[in-house]
């Protein structure tokens, strides 16, 4: 059975910083890149930022540029996502996908991070 677990949310001030991991396990082809998306409440899923497990530059949404990294692990099937300097608008759940030559590997249950102002 595929897994995407997501952790590291929180409830952190505006201007503070948060960690997110997300693992990847069961059986399934190789991964070619992880993303992570978020979603505020009353909004569709959007894109933050996604990485070619097999490494080059990453891609990240204009909201959140210079502010966000994202890092993985090949060898562990896991990706990172550093946020810093976050705004109230960060407020949302995040999730991590990965992409295989078969296809997406499905959602987790995503990891709710909130920003007070």
């Amino acid at each position: 059975q595929v897994q995407l677990v997501e952790s590291g949310g929180g409830l952190v001030q505006a201007g503070e910083s948060l960690r997110l991991s997300c693992a990847a396990s069961g059986t399934f082809s190789n991964i070619n890149d992880m993303g992570w998306y978020r979603q505020a409440p009353g909004k569709q899923r959007e894109l933050v930022a996604t990485i070619f497990i097999a490494g080059g530059s990453p891609n990240y949404a204009d909201s959140v540029k210079g502010r966000f990294t994202i890092t993985r692990d090949a060898a562990k099937n896991t990706a990172y996502l550093q946020m810093n300097s976050l705004k109230p608008e960060d407020t949302a759940v995040y999730y991590c996908n990965a992409l295989t030559r078969d296809g997406p590997l499905g959602w987790g249950q995503g990891t709710q991070v909130t920003v007070s102002s």
